[in-house]
């Protein structure tokens, strides 16, 4: 098997952010992984990229077409259906073999994800090539910091996972960069009911529907369709803690041969087993 996190979110949420730290933890601890830019409109990003799609097809390279006349995002999903068009090119660029680990690095536009069949046909390409994938949402904390806001996120999240139909992780990005008022704020979200969550929410348009908040609340509560997970990229443990979840959820190093080594100078009678699963443990 090989093995692949989808990276999505809206615009600006983190995700070459997360791929950049996520790549160097990995190469901190001796454990290969590659990344792949699926983003045709990204400018820079800070991994070496194994797989770039502007080589097939970019937002400029469309915008420059006078006989499209596509703005940023028409030219954007132009680019990723273009794409599926080409999987054929993706399979051969990614030149995967066994137990190899990769990173997507999808585009923002939350469209591609809510109600247009891009991704999923991506998702279905990558499960046709015996990839077992995990879809990564990444939400700016910055922009959660209110009850409404958290759900909204909550809200945005489900229908990624509804429409993608892979194993989820949803992760709050940029911890870092809270106060330590607002973390508190954020880790409360987290573990309160989010009924009561609608209860501290006086807004005047929650005033006006209430009803349907506190329907919506119901649903993400009683089903528990959708939890969170904090990333500090600043603390290591943090990384390796949520890396470890991702690596669960799609079952990485379960297959991975085991090693054994017998060092020279033990006794005869004497035996040490080290497993090395995927530099995992």
């Amino acid at each position: 098997m090989k093995y692949a996190q989808l990276v999505m979110g809206p615009a600006g949420s983190g995700k070459s952010t997360y791929c950049s730290t996520i790549y160097n933890h990995c190469v901190n601890a001796k454990r290969h992984v590659m990344c792949v830019n699926l983003d045709p409109a990204c400018e820079q990003f800070n991994y070496p990229a194994t797989v770039d799609v502007r080589d097939l097809i970019s937002v400029s390279d469309v915008q420059e077409d006078e006989d499209l006349t596509l703005g940023p995002n028409g030219a954007l999903v132009f680019c990723m259906e273009y794409l599926v068009q080409n999987l054929d090119w993706l399979h051969e660029q990614l030149n995967e073999g066994e137990d190899d680990y990769f990173l997507f690095d999808l585009p923002g536009q939350i469209e591609l994800y809510s109600h247009l069949p891009v991704m999923r046909q991506i998702v279905d390409a990558l499960r046709s090539w015996d990839f077992h994938v995990c879809s990564v949402f990444l939400i700016d904390t910055q922009f959660v910091l209110e009850p409404a806001k958290f759900m909204g996120g909550a809200l945005a999240a489900l229908s990624t996972m509804v429409a993608i139909e892979t194993p989820h992780i949803n992760v709050l990005t940029k911890m870092d960069l809270l106060s330590e008022s607002n973390k508190a704020l954020v880790e409360e979200f987290i573990e309160t009911d989010m009924r009561h969550l609608v209860d501290q929410d006086g807004h005047l348009w929650h005033e006006k529907h209430r009803k349907l908040t506190e329907s919506i609340a119901t649903v993400l509560e009683e089903y528990s369709l959708v939890k969170f997970h904090c990333l500090d990229t600043t603390d290591d443990e943090c990384i390796g803690d949520l890396l470890l979840i991702i690596d669960s959820t799609i079952q990485y190093g379960e297959d991975l041969e085991v090693k054994d080594r017998f060092p020279e100078e033990m006794d005869d009678d004497a035996e040490t087993t080290d497993f090395d699963i995927g530099g995992r443990f």
